[in-house]
């Protein structure tokens, strides 16, 4: 396979960015050029849900240029998204068409746990240092505009992601509304973030020792890479000589801080404020260590296009980072482990064994896979209503990597699995946003969560093996057991017959060994 050059876009909420990379299998990812503009979008839309005239006519006068860059540099193929400043733009749909109307760029919307998740990716670009580093107790701080993210890892596993609303932009706007001066910002940015870091200490951390911590941003990971600020590799630097940069910054005038560093004299402000964040994260996990890889949201766009042609591959499992914050979800809401094992087992291996009924891909597998993790976790609130709780802790929890619909097909699917079905056109609210092939997944999954939880009615995980098969026109599920399964057998009719509606054949069960 030849090689191909790649654009990707980021409309951030300070500033516009395109990347181009050159993609082959010989080298990979390999950046060419990096262009930016400035523009405060995320002040705008944060304070009034709207992208101004203003604000249209400039990122229709840039996407402009960027598709002459891009036609310069003989792009194949380019990828645009939006983030937090454009999610909460009330009006996004007719900006979008407009703009794609007047350029003929097409741009999408990242939900916050999509773009955190490419973001995480892009760091994986930096291979060597990535895999080490997460084997060790480790907290990748994503900060946006917006909100940060806060990934907790260890021996190379996710255990842990939150999502907290202050980003760069929303503290520096606060400081504006209240008239800080610079020098009052040390004191005032760890007063507004210290109260949310000690809650996520709390549910998080506890008595965890955090070593590393791992920061992607817009203002310190590009000092941190150019002049660097510690005394080792690029990018690296112990607390102590981190903590002497912030130090050092808050003595200095914005205007020397600007030619010190050659940055924006703008662009100060928010750099101190991404630095007192990040200096309120390190005191916050007793961190000893900090690594800035200079990674951008435009990296993780071409990691994941260049992973899906198959021009790199990933030696880390990106998918079992979303099982694992799944699985923690479930363990936060006291989830049954042997329970959610068993589903688990009978389920993917009901999906695996029907492909040519249901059709289905392989992220369809992911989904089904998550709604057997969070089956019961409604039942930390209520017994009775289970599925509506189920639901409405799903759709309240970020599951890092999904997008908005495919959490909320997770959460029908659990919903209904203790619920009476409700059909497309039964004007249920709980559908808003869904196509015709969504709900069409939510309907084959459904049925197949439904055969697995009743083969396991009775929570004894009485079966220990399971094989699936089809034969004239019916699903034999064969199980091995030398228990009794007649309350099984009983129970097992009613959950049987949505997956014969659904797929026009008919489970049954067929036990191997009767002792």
């Amino acid at each position: 396979m030849g090689g191909e050059v790649f654009a990707a876009i980021d409309v951030g909420s300070y500033e516009i960015a395109l990347k181009i990379f050159e993609l082959s299998m010989k080298n990979g990812v390999r950046e060419l050029d990096h262009v930016r503009h400035r523009m405060d979008l995320g002040s705008e839309t944060y304070a009034s849900g709207r992208i101004s005239s203003h604000h249209v006519d400039e990122m229709i006068r840039i996407f402009g240029e960027f598709k002459k860059i891009m036609k310069g540099y003989g792009v194949t193929h380019y990828q645009a998204y939006g983030t937090s400043a454009v999610r909460e733009t009330n009006d996004i749909l007719i900006v979008r068409d407009l703009l794609e109307q007047r350029t003929g760029i097409h741009f999408d919307v990242l939900s916050n746990s999509e773009q955190r998740f490419l973001d995480y990716k892009s760091i994986a670009l930096k291979h060597d240092h990535f895999e080490k580093i997460i084997k060790r107790p480790t907290a990748i701080v994503d900060i946006g505009g917006g909100s940060i993210q806060i990934s907790l890892f260890e021996k190379g596993r996710l255990f842990a992601t939150q999502n907290l609303k202050m980003g760069v932009l929303r503290l520096f706007s606060t400081m504006r509304l209240v008239q800080a001066t610079r020098s009052k910002y040390s004191d005032l940015v760890p007063e507004l973030v210290n109260s949310q870091l000690s809650v996520f200490s709390k549910m998080h951390i506890k008595d965890k020792k955090i070593e590393n911590i791992v920061i992607i941003d817009d203002y310190v990971s590009p000092i941190m890479q150019r002049m660097g600020i510690g005394n080792g590799k690029e990018g690296f630097a112990t607390k102590e000589e981190y903590n002497r940069f912030i130090e050092r910054s808050a003595t200095m005038s914005d205007l020397e801080v600007a030619k010190k560093l050659n940055i924006p004299e703008d662009n100060v402000p928010l750099l101190y404020v991404s630095g007192l964040l990040i200096k309120c994260i390190l005191d916050m996990a007793k961190a000893e260590n900090i690594w800035a890889p200079g990674v951008t949201l435009c990296d993780g766009i071409a990691y994941e296009y260049a992973e899906k042609k198959k021009y790199i591959q990933s030696s880390h499992d990106f998918e079992q980072d979303i099982i694992a914050c799944s699985e923690n979800i479930s363990k936060r809401f006291l989830g049954s482990r042997s329970r959610r094992e068993t589903l688990q087992s009978i389920a993917l291996n009901i999906f695996d064994n029907t492909k040519e009924l249901h059709g289905l891909t392989k992220r369809d597998r992911l989904l089904l896979n998550i709604a057997t993790i969070l089956h019961d976790c409604g039942k930390y609130i209520s017994l009775v209503y289970l599925g509506d709780c189920s639901y409405n802790i799903i759709m309240s929890t970020e599951i890092i990597g999904l997008s908005h619909i495919e959490r909320a097909i997770v959460a029908n699917v659990v919903r209904f699995n203790h619920e009476d079905f409700e059909y497309y056109n039964s004007g249920n609210q709980y559908f808003d946003g869904f196509s015709r092939e969504d709900y069409l997944r939510v309907a084959k999954l459904t049925a197949i969560i439904r055969v697995a939880n009743g083969l396991d009615r009775t929570h004894k995980q009485k079966f220990k093996d399971v094989d699936v098969s089809i034969k004239d026109k019916e699903l034999i599920i064969k199980v091995d057991t030398s228990d009794d399964i007649t309350m099984e057998k009983g129970l097992f009719t009613n959950r049987a017959n949505f997956f014969e509606e659904v797929f026009a054949i008919k489970p049954v069960i067929r036990q191997k060994k009767i002792y």
